[in-house]
């Protein structure tokens, strides 16, 4: 188990450190974690990611949420990582501020299908109605905007939160919901100008691609005797 601790903390510094070299977040705002059995892994409060290195590893029992390694506090986030952890299958949550992504929070209640690969998360994309940062009850906000088997969502005035089976999934995900943020905000800004409203993609379509991305990828390399 140790040795699969250690590697986690490893993959989730690396991932919180993309979230700030692309922008997703500024300072220390924003989080990252990955399960492991029954243990999270979890990034720290107030520690710059550039900080931290392998002796550094937080993490926490995700049954009872003691922290069970390390001697940095986790993220003030850490109620709406574990709530996420024990309602869904998700092994990797990534939590960012990125600044398109939370316009968007301010202006609709869901984020309109602008782009096909929305439909990866769950379409459409939900806004978790506005908590208290670090609470229970914005841990309960958030799992009512990813019901349905939905792996993204907005927070209002907040940011995203995406979960996923992989860290790098979980940011690829981010990564791109904050992109279709971004060119909703584009197309908006322009359709409006011109007295108009984009053109957004049908729950029927949505659901034709949902199908087709179920084989998207390279398949798995054969088995080696």
């Amino acid at each position: 188990m140790d040795g699969s601790l250690e590697q986690a903390w490893s993959d989730v510094v690396r991932t919180a450190r993309r979230t700030v070299d692309d922008g997703l977040v500024v300072g220390t705002s924003g989080n990252v974690s990955a399960r492991v059995g029954d243990v999270v892994i979890v990034t720290p409060t107030g520690v710059p990611y550039d900080r931290l290195g392998p002796a550094d590893l937080v993490a926490v029992d995700l049954a009872t949420g003691r922290q069970v390694r390390g001697s940095l506090r986790p993220t003030s986030e850490l109620p709406t990582h574990l709530a996420v952890y024990r309602a869904t299958a998700a092994r990797a949550v990534v939590h960012t501020h990125a600044p398109h992504a939370t316009a968007v929070s301010t202006l609709v209640d869901l984020l309109p299908n602008v782009h096909y690969a929305a439909a990866a998360m769950g379409a459409p994309i939900l806004v978790a109605g506005y908590e208290l940062y670090g609470t229970e009850e914005l841990g309960a906000a958030v799992l009512g905007a990813l019901r349905e088997g939905r792996s993204a969502c907005l927070m209002r005035n907040h940011g995203t939160l995406v979960h996923a089976a992989t860290l790098d999934r979980a940011y690829e995900h981010t990564a791109q919901l904050e992109w279709m943020c971004r060119v909703w905000l584009l197309a908006a800004s322009a359709a409006s100008a011109a007295g108009g409203s984009p053109h957004t993609l049908g729950d029927d379509e949505m659901a034709r691609v949902a199908e087709k991305l179920r084989g998207y990828g390279q398949p798995p390399p054969p088995d080696r005797a």
